[in-house]
């Protein structure tokens, strides 16, 4: 199970459908707000999200889920370089995630989403 999570909702969209061909179960949130109404009900094993996302962004999802969901695997990707000193504060914060270049090739992240299972 895995939640993609995108205020571009044609990525999420296209993102969950590859997820799905490739065996998941996915859902999507357009919002960090939204993603995290969802994961109390779905339990997600994996959260997929998008750093760089209005009101709360990628990072400040994945700390929420980390404390309320600690069994969820995070993995963030963003397409922006812009994204160091969200991942700065998130680190002093003592939350460390491992992080994708968007546009991120589908075999690439189901490698990745296998790896974090293995952790």
């Amino acid at each position: 199970r895995i939640l993609v999570v995108d205020d571009e909702r044609l990525l999420a969209d296209t993102t969950a459908d590859i997820l799905r061909r490739a065996g998941f179960e996915a859902k999507t949130a357009s919002d960090g707000f939204e993603a995290l109404e969802m994961m109390a009900a779905f339990r997600p094993d994996y959260l997929l999200t998008d750093i760089m996302m209005p009101g709360m962004n990628g990072a400040e999802l994945a700390m929420a889920t980390a404390r309320m969901f600690p069994a969820t695997k995070i993995l963030l990707f963003s397409g922006q370089a812009g994204v160091a000193d969200i991942l700065e504060n998130s680190k002093s914060r003592g939350f460390e995630f491992p992080l994708l270049p968007k546009p991120v090739h589908p075999i690439k992240l189901i490698e990745h989403l296998k790896n974090l299972k293995d952790r």
